[in-house]
């Protein structure tokens, strides 16, 4: 039985609105984090990481760039920061059982091995993982997109109103949630 679902798609399309939103319905059954992007004058300058509870850290940023840290195009990545926030998110969702939420595995997240880790120790154990993934050919990404345990879906901007329903609905099928009493979510608010 598939134990991750991974929302794959082009930048831009609405990946991240789909996340939150789902994140917004599970409320406390859920831990992990999201990315924002950083805007000055329409300009992006960067990514802001926010865990679930509230806590945020500067993931990537056009003045991060240089002092050995890790890039992916203009914006120097912090790592250090991933860890420290999405990380511990995703380690503290998986003690306590939760659905794990991580927007993204991306480039930028993949510079953390204590990311790739936390994710594999999240994929194997028992509890269920929403999140989106890099669409771009990837080593580390396919193998995990290619996990028998793992189902992946396209977003579209033709489904992307719909997804957040069509994941709950996922996660209502998945007999590893009988334990957090997804049925108090509030269909009609779907």
């Amino acid at each position: 039985m598939a134990r991750a679902l991974l929302l794959s798609g082009r930048p831009g399309v609405g990946k991240t609105t789909v996340i939150k939103a789902i994140a917004q319905q599970l409320g406390e059954r859920a831990d992990g984090f999201y990315t924002e992007e950083i805007r000055t004058h329409s300009q992006r300058q960067g990514f802001l990481l926010r865990d679930l509870r509230g806590e945020q850290a500067t993931l990537a940023h056009v003045q991060l760039k240089g002092g050995g840290r890790p890039s992916v195009g203009r914006y120097g990545v912090d790592t250090a920061a991933l860890d420290r926030v999405g990380v511990v998110a995703m380690q503290r969702g998986l003690a306590q059982g939760r659905v794990i939420i991580v927007d993204e595995i991306g480039k930028m997240e993949l510079f953390s091995q204590a990311f790739k880790a936390a994710l594999l120790a999240v994929s194997n154990a028992q509890v269920l993982l929403i999140a989106t993934v890099m669409a771009r050919p990837h080593p580390w990404v396919d193998s995990l997109k290619a996990r028998s345990d793992v189902t992946l879906w396209q977003v579209t901007p033709q489904n992307r109103n719909a997804l957040p329903s069509r994941v709950l609905d996922w996660l209502h099928h998945h007999t590893v949630m009988q334990n957090l009493q997804l049925s108090h979510i509030n269909v009609e608010n779907r």
